[in-house]
């Protein structure tokens, strides 16, 4: 199967649409203050590693750079993020925005998926996003980055 291939097949998925979209006046981005979220199964050694079909997030925190990636796709390359963390969280980058008044802030907590999901992403709509929506809006959270994997 070629790119192209998948690219058609995915053109052709359904696509939710929603009556009420939510809609808001974006403020400055640089009073902003940002968060990642990526599905790269990111978590830190003394969180639980992801399993298959695994709907639930795990929470990073801004201050630490000890993630270990959890995605398991034999498709993956590993390469980028063992050189440098900020390909799949761009942490660093974030907090080097944040002193050059680019953005308002980092936020402190972040968020990591299990990205390699199939029938389990109602879950996720339904479960464990709207929980993770709840966390980065107690964390007065305005711009979302993200990192798909």
């Amino acid at each position: 199967m070629t790119d192209q291939d998948i690219k058609n097949m995915v053109a052709q998925l359904p696509c939710p649409e929603f009556e009420a979209p939510a809609f808001t006046t974006a403020k400055p981005l640089n009073e902003c203050r940002v968060a990642v979220v990526t599905s790269a199964a990111l978590h830190h050694p003394e969180d639980d590693n992801f399993a298959a079909q695994d709907t639930s997030f795990r929470i990073l925190d801004a201050t630490r750079r000890d993630v270990h990636l959890g995605h398991w796709s034999p498709n993956f390359d590993r390469s980028g993020f063992a050189a440098d963390i900020n390909v799949i969280w761009p942490i660093d980058r974030l907090e080097e925005l944040a002193e050059q008044g680019v953005i308002g802030s980092v936020a402190p907590r972040h968020l990591a998926f299990a990205g390699n999901q199939d029938e389990s992403m109602t879950s996720i709509r339904l479960d464990s996003g709207p929980q993770a929506a709840k966390l980065l809006l107690e964390d007065e959270v305005d711009v979302v980055v993200l990192t798909p994997v």
